[in-house]
């Protein structure tokens, strides 16, 4: 990888993470991820945001810092974001190496670095709205950002650039190479990274969509020229797209999601996957645009994606053991987890001697708050009368959908 310049002091340095490893321990990066930290340069340096010990992360950024003319001993200042590992995890190397760094992060930042990295002596609270003079016109100012997405969290402002240093706030899945701006990635590049923002926001993020909110209209009076996010695209074309995307994305939590259906579904020997069929066709009638996912097959990082942005849900799955189906009970404790609420459901499923879903079923949909049409259960496979049923209740959620 190689360093990039956004201001003729500023620069952008990054490692993209290829592994095989699960973001936070739960989602897959088929795609890979970015790491990326900032080098602000007045007579004084500071480095904003760190890395963790990941494929080779350290060495992408001594090697990047050099190429901008400094290295990991001149850092006067280092500016933590935020304090989850993935941007602090190589904290105690860094001091090890550099001996003179003093370490910013709002008070509850500090507490973390204390508790994870054993750190009392080079620590620095900043509060909201104070400002740090680099020198040589480099005027960073902080902004506290609680809960986006964890308490201690923070952007910086450099004044020169109108840079927006956002850490995990406007950022995505997906590595980069050596292109790291918007107007250096096609249509269809942005496409896919588009459905890489909306799944790390339904992963990472989807939880805290007031706070988002927040945030947005906290930094509302900033001439944003650049957003420069710690995981993906760094926007310095169209910065205004990034967050807007997030506001709707945040918008999603209270209401105002597509028009759109969701279905997940789980089957056994393929009796609840016949009845399916017979609910698409019902949607499908009524023109209504749907997402599918099964279950285990489809990792539960992409069913909260499209569950997340879609106004409506079907769950379909068999009784197993008079009780769910075990893999769908994991996605609706995820949902519940990630505040998929609010949603126009419909469950299917068939059984076998008995059935005896509902009551589990019922349990764990109820912080959800859905709007639930009635159920459609059988014994075995689906008969006609069944079927029909079936496809009914596929037509009356996607008129409830387009109503919505």
């Amino acid at each position: 990888m190689k360093v990039h310049s956004i201001t003729p002091r500023i620069y952008a340095i990054h490692a993209d993470i290829r592994s095989d490893d699960l973001f936070e321990g739960i989602w897959p990066i088929p795609y890979g991820v970015s790491l990326n930290s900032y080098l602000v340069k007045g007579e004084k340096i500071a480095l904003i945001d760190l890395v963790r010990d990941w494929v080779g992360a350290p060495g992408e950024l001594a090697g990047q810092l050099a190429a901008a003319g400094t290295s990991l001993s001149d850092i006067d200042y280092l500016i933590l974001n935020h304090l989850e590992p993935d941007h602090t995890g190589w904290l105690g190397e860094f001091l090890e190496i550099n001996k003179k760094a003093i370490i910013l992060a709002t008070a509850k930042g500090i507490e973390l670095v204390n508790n994870f990295y054993f750190e009392h002596e080079r620590v620095r609270a900043v509060k909201n709205g104070e400002t740090l003079d680099l020198g040589a016109g480099q005027v960073l100012q902080f902004f506290e950002t609680p809960n986006v997405h964890w308490p201690e969290t923070m952007m910086t402002w450099a004044l020169d650039g109108g840079v927006l240093f956002s850490c995990d706030g406007f950022g995505s899945f997906g590595a980069l190479g050596d292109r790291v701006f918007d107007d250096e990635f096609s249509a269809e590049e942005h496409e896919f990274f588009e459905a890489e923002s909306l799944r790390y926001y339904a992963n990472i993020v989807a939880s805290f969509g007031l706070f988002v909110k927040r945030a947005v209209d906290k930094l509302s009076n900033l001439q944003i020229k650049v957003v420069a996010p710690s995981h993906g695209i760094i926007w310095r074309e169209h910065p205004e797209m990034i967050i807007e995307r997030y506001l709707r994305y945040a918008d999603y939590l209270e209401g105002s999601r597509e028009k759109e259906i969701a279905i997940v579904w789980g089957s056994m020997y393929g009796n609840t996957e016949n009845g399916l069929q017979h609910v698409i066709e019902g949607i499908e009638e009524e023109q209504v645009p749907y997402t599918i996912h099964r279950v285990p097959n489809d990792n539960v990082s992409w069913v909260l994606a499209d569950a997340y942005k879609s106004e409506g849900i079907v769950i379909a799955m068999p009784t197993y053991e008079y009780k769910m189906f075990p893999p769908m009970a994991y996605v609706l404790d995820i949902f519940e987890r990630k505040h998929v609420w609010y949603r126009k459901a419909l469950r299917i499923g068939s059984f076998g001697w008995v059935g005896g879903a509902k009551k589990e079923y019922e349990a764990k949909i109820a912080p959800l708050k859905w709007d639930s049409l009635e159920p459609v259960e059988w014994a075995g496979a689906p008969d006609e009368e069944t079927a029909e049923l079936l496809r009914e209740r596929g037509r009356e959620l996607a008129r409830l959908v387009k109503g919505a």
